[in-house]
């Protein structure tokens, strides 16, 4: 199993997901949203993985989603090539923690925030017993 985290170092829901993969003692490929941020076709694949709706990647509680008036672009329609272009220029732009499972115990799987229970599924991880 190769597993992807991408986070932002100084998000609280990211040094938990992070704290939590530690404690599972998942091995995993560190990358920060900044400094690596995510490509279009990444983003693209990923909510592929994931079958998410597109408003999903986006991280509707940051500064910069206000100040860019994404929302009202989303309900105008922007297309999902036009999102995945603007989230590929700000990491701070895409909801975080990013969890990329590949050959995980439901195959190839994307996951967008931290839902423990999701993250559980996604690794093989018993957390009831």
């Amino acid at each position: 199993m190769d597993v992807l985290f991408v986070e932002y170092p100084h998000c609280s829901t990211c040094k938990k997901a992070k704290r939590w993969l530690d404690e599972h003692g998942v091995a995993y490929t560190d990358r920060s949203i900044v400094d690596d941020n995510p490509t279009a076709a990444e983003l693209a694949e990923w909510r592929g993985l994931g079958d998410l709706p597109l408003r999903r990647l986006f991280n509707t509680s940051g500064t910069k989603y206000r100040e860019l008036g994404i929302k009202a672009q989303l309900d105008d329609g922007m297309t999902d090539e036009d999102a995945y272009a603007l989230l590929a220029t700000d990491g701070m732009l895409v909801k975080r923690p990013v969890l990329v499972v590949r050959g995980g115990a439901n195959g190839d799987t994307a996951l967008f925030g931290f839902r423990e229970p999701a993250w559980a599924q996604a690794l093989g991880i018993d957390i009831e017993g």
